[in-house]
């Protein structure tokens, strides 16, 4: 059974409740027929149409959005008019706990998305930021745990400093558990340089960050910096690093920013052929994003992976 069939199969036992704030769309629509013939969800479709129908739950969102904003200036007329759109008015559901998740991304971008997320559902208890990970299914089964890998971060945080590093590669490992059935991940911190092989400001910060996330994680098998063959290649890494636990046989890969994350997972989607899913870590509930380009089973396996998040 391959990672998406593990995670209908979850899915399919947890039964949660997950929004789809783009509830036009007509993949989307598509997309929650095939969810609710599954039983893979429950999908929430929502539409400016749908939201002004129910005005007093409405109203109950445009309080709770104004108590969570109005510190930071929010008046209570603009609390009104963003629990109004659908992304927010979805958030919102989320927090209130009348959600589990929440999956966009067919109209809109990653952003659009992530501002209501961070303002409404908020990081989880102990996460300083929001990041990506991908789930990587290869071909290769020598490669990671059994052809599976997990790639951060991919899609959220441009230039991560070695704080952010370290807290992208301890929530990563923590996402190849859940999500993976990794039972032990093992955290390559991606360079240009092996182990002092090149001197740059760049490898300092994956250094530095592999040494955070050891204090952060004193269990967590992590080990930096690695180049890419060195973390994969066992012969490499018995030549470049052979004292690392985890060089030769890494499962987790963490990108030292977002252009080599992003470059490295369609490389290894485009040219490798492997099968990647995008979810989102460190929000205090699953929210996760969709490619514009989406198709209708992209949309129904990451409803099915935000479900298995829970």
């Amino acid at each position: 059974m391959g990672l998406i069939d593990t995670k209908r199969e979850r899915a399919k036992r947890n039964r949660r409740r997950i929004v789809l704030p783009e509830g036009d769309e007509p993949r989307t629509m598509k997309a929650a027929e095939t969810i609710l013939a599954e039983g893979l969800a429950e999908p929430i479709l929502l539409t400016p149409a749908s939201i002004a129908v129910d005005a007093k739950r409405l109203a109950d969102y445009a309080a709770l959005l104004y108590g969570l904003r109005k510190a930071k200036g929010l008046s209570e007329a603009d609390a009104a008019r963003l629990a109004a759109d659908p992304m927010y008015y979805g958030m919102l559901m989320v927090k209130a706990g009348d959600a589990d998740g929440l999956v966009s991304g067919a109209v809109h971008s990653t952003g659009d998305m992530l501002r209501p997320a961070l303002q409404v559902v908020k990081t989880a208890p102990g996460m300083m930021l929001v990041s990506s990970s991908f789930l990587i299914e290869c071909r290769n089964k020598s490669l990671g745990e059994n052809g599976l890998l997990v790639y951060a971060d991919c899609v959220v945080n441009p230039c991560p400093d070695a704080e952010e590093l370290a807290n992208i590669a301890v929530a990563t490992a923590e996402t190849a558990r859940k999500l993976c059935g990794i039972a032990e991940p093992r955290v390559a911190m991606l360079s240009f340089s092996t182990k002092g092989s090149a001197s740059h400001h760049l490898v300092d910060k994956v250094r530095e960050a592999t040494e955070i996330a050891h204090s952060l994680a004193p269990d967590l098998l992590v080990d930096g910096e690695l180049q890419l063959d060195a973390a994969f290649v066992p012969e490499v890494a018995a030549i470049k690093a052979k004292e690392s636990p985890v060089a030769g046989r890494a499962n987790v890969l963490v990108f030292p920013d977002l252009q080599s994350g992003n470059i490295g997972y369609k490389i290894t989607q485009r040219i490798g052929g492997a099968d990647c899913f995008a979810v989102l870590q460190g929000l205090a509930s699953p929210c996760n994003d969709l490619s514009r380009g989406c198709s209708v089973e992209d949309i129904v396996n990451t409803v099915a992976a935000t479900a298995a998040q829970i």
